[in-house]
């Protein structure tokens, strides 16, 4: 009996002779083997290097990194080891390009439609030795001018080597003359700056913990300070943060702002701060009037030196009782209440 999800079909008559993919003529890696006839298997191939393209009208680069559906073939052998190419097919102008491996120098090499971006990793530095071929030293060695040439490097090469080796003995003689007294110097620099070192590092734990932090604090500087200076955090004085907090009207313009904004802003930024203060040393001064004329405000200004407790009552003054019935005093700033009576 068949099980779920174990291939493809397989009468009883063939179990155990034929597996499903040769009973259908299918390969078991699918459509990734349709020419595997001819040796060729498709595989997932990464661009190990940037190239050119060659193929393209216009200079094209394909970066590192980049994948291909790309077609695997072996077309060679160094000694033990296959030689594989990887055909692909680049999709901007259709052209193919073909990447074989090498395993002499363990690398990658662009064979068709394309070139190696120049990176200059291929080029030999000051210091670095090149490991030549054999072909490339027999033809050294045939070639009079070139061995002469290379012998002629190789001393000033030398001499090069020789004269940057003695510049760093002398160094190192000039340093370490003294071990013992470097290494005292050092200690007793050290131990004199261990007891402030391990002050800091408890105050800094301390105001880790009180503020939990979670977080390295670095040192303090003066500049830190100088900073810190500079910020200020309103008024000190409650009384006054009152006051000023009751004298602000309670309904405020907010035509007069609308128009402002929209005029402010074809103005330019030094005009605008000019009537932004202008606005605030308007508001504080109606502020400040209107606390010292309204005589309903707490701590007003208009009747100093009286204070009304609650439950006691206040003496009238003189100038009340001269006065007539029904006659109003002279001064036309005090407030009445009126009482109208229902119908």
């Amino acid at each position: 009996m068949q099980g779920f999800n174990m291939g493809r079909y397989v009468p009883p008559d063939q179990e155990g002779i034929m597996s499903g993919n040769q009973l259908h003529g299918k390969h078991a890696l699918g459509a990734r083997a349709n020419k595997i006839s001819q040796g060729i298997l498709t595989v997932r191939f990464e661009m190990p290097y940037p190239i050119w393209c060659t193929h393209c009208p216009k200079p094209t680069i394909i970066g590192q990194g980049v994948r291909f559906n790309a077609e695997k073939k072996k077309v060679g052998n160094y000694h033990s080891s296959p030689i594989f190419s990887f055909r692909m097919k680049h999709v901007a102008c259709g052209g193919w390009i073909e990447i074989r491996t090498e395993p002499k120098n363990t690398a990658y090499v662009v064979t068709e439609g394309a070139r190696k971006r120049d990176l200059g990793e291929d080029k030999v530095l000051d210091g670095d030795i090149k490991i030549m071929t054999d072909e490339e030293r027999e033809a050294m060695r045939n070639n009079a001018f070139a061995n002469l040439e290379g012998k002629v490097d190789d001393k000033k090469r030398l001499e090069y080597s020789k004269e940057r080796l003695e510049e760093l003995q002398d160094l190192s003689q000039k340093q370490w003359h003294d071990p013992y007294e470097l290494n005292k110097r050092l200690r007793n620099s050290f131990r004199e700056g261990r007891k402030i070192r391990e002050k800091e590092a408890g105050a800094t734990a301390a105001l880790q913990d009180k503020m939990s932090l979670g977080l390295d604090l670095l040192p303090e500087n003066e500049e830190d300070a100088r900073r810190a200076g500079f910020v200020e955090f309103g008024e000190s004085n409650p009384e006054r943060a009152v006051e000023k907090a009751i004298s602000k009207p309670l309904f405020a313009n907010d035509s007069l702002a609308k128009k402002s904004t929209k005029s402010s802003k074809r103005k330019l930024k030094a005009e605008q701060l000019a009537e932004q203060r202008t606005a605030d040393f308007a508001a504080e001064l109606r502020g400040n009037t209107r606390a010292a004329m309204d005589p309903f405000l707490p701590g007003s200004k208009a009747a100093p030196g009286k204070k009304l407790v609650l439950g006691v009552k206040r003496k009238r003054s003189k100038l009340d009782d001269e006065l007539p019935e029904g006659k109003p005093p002279d001064n036309a700033s005090v407030n009445h209440l009126v009482d109208y009576d229902s119908d």
